[in-house]
């Protein structure tokens, strides 16, 4: 099947999904068969739009290097030329897109994200590191424009993080972060060596996607539910009353635990986010594995063990080790400019995932 083909097959799978929606029938109360319908509807909607999108500028680029071989008025040449540039940079955009759009969706597609963050290996200085990832994440979700939410926070006493956990809302919040689970190393001078010399240090960053409670049936016998004091640095009592709550899947051994706000009601339900986005990812991991053809196509794994990205600050450089990517600018980065970088991880593996699936020899 080529390119066309595959769209125009997805154009008559949108007038069936979109006819679908029309006539759900929500008596049966399958809210879950509904979302799962909306979100092929949006992705098929943005595949369609964005390849009519691509026909139109393609005309407009044909006709307009058309008139750069008869046109002789040189002013009005600058100004095809400028259009041309400026087409041609759109139709790149949409190109990979395209590539994105074009791959089977994702379950995950959609989501909102859960994000942990912890220091590994390096002591002080993976604590001084996790805070500033956090900072980059959050400075990155309000340049998309996204909501964020702390659920978690412990801080370690020269200003690091012991662990922080937080919530990034926005369509494509799941899409753009996914790859970011694994162990990103820093290499630099910490500010609390006076010798001047390079450490390395390493923190965890793992990204799951928020799942909601018609994703996951949880039966409250298969939950332990047990609350406690709030503790802080020190381990003082920070409340006067058994404001945090732990939480215990019996079924899995699965367990989590909120301190962070002064309401056990509060706490719960930040305790029961936590815990369905972790029976999510463990049920999906648990699919990936009977695949074994589709995890043989995954570049990386994913999992938090796996050492993915070095930030280099004596070479203004981070590289992304599993897709081979070196990019410079890294101020610019740890500011939330991850925009490009995040982008061309996600084309390159469209790319590969593209070539599966239209059948296509790389």
């Amino acid at each position: 099947m080529d390119l066309q083909q595959y769209i125009e097959t997805s154009r008559l799978r949108l007038h069936e999904v979109e006819h679908a929606i029309a006539q759900f029938d929500f008596t049966r109360g399958d809210h879950a068969a509904y979302q799962k319908l909306n979100r092929e509807y949006l992705s098929l909607q943005r595949l369609v739009k964005a390849w009519d999108r691509r026909q139109r500028l393609q005309a407009d680029l044909e006709q307009n290097r058309h008139l750069l071989e008869t046109e002789t008025d040189q002013e009005f040449l600058e100004v095809v030329r400028a259009d041309i540039a400026s087409l041609e940079g759109e139709a790149a955009d949409l190109d990979r897109q395209i590539r994105l759009l074009i791959l089977p969706p994702h379950p995950n597609e959609g989501r909102n994200v859960i994000v942990e963050i912890r220091p590994a290996a390096g002591g002080e200085e993976a604590g001084l590191f996790a805070a500033e990832l956090f900072r980059m994440y959050t400075r990155f979700a309000e340049q998309k424009g996204w909501r964020s939410e702390v659920l978690d926070y412990a801080e370690t006493p020269l200003g690091g993080l012991k662990s922080v956990t937080f919530t990034l809302q926005g369509e494509d919040a799941w899409s753009t972060l996914r790859f970011e689970s694994g162990v990103h190393r820093v290499q630099r001078v910490p500010v609390t060596e006076a010798s001047g010399r390079i450490h390395t240090s390493t923190v965890t960053v793992a990204v799951l996607a928020e799942a909601d409670e018609v994703d996951l049936h949880i039966s409250p016998e298969d939950l332990r539910v047990d609350v406690f004091r709030s503790s802080g640095p020190g381990g003082q009592s920070v409340n006067t009353t058994d404001s945090a709550v732990r939480v215990t899947h019996i079924p899995t051994g699965l367990m989590v635990a909120s301190q962070q706000e002064k309401s056990q009601h509060r706490n719960r339900e930040i305790a029961m986010t936590l815990l369905r986005a972790r029976l999510l990812e463990q049920l999906q991991q648990a699919e990936d594995a009977r695949n074994a053809a589709e995890r043989r196509s995954q570049v990386g794994t994913g999992e938090r063990s796996e050492r993915i990205r070095t930030y280099n600050f004596p070479q203004n450089r981070v590289s992304d080790h599993r897709f081979e990517i070196t990019v410079h600018g890294l101020p610019g980065i740890m500011e939330g400019n991850l925009g490009p970088l995040l982008e061309e991880i996600r084309a390159l593996d469209a790319e590969r995932r593209l070539a599966q699936e239209l059948g296509l020899a790389r």
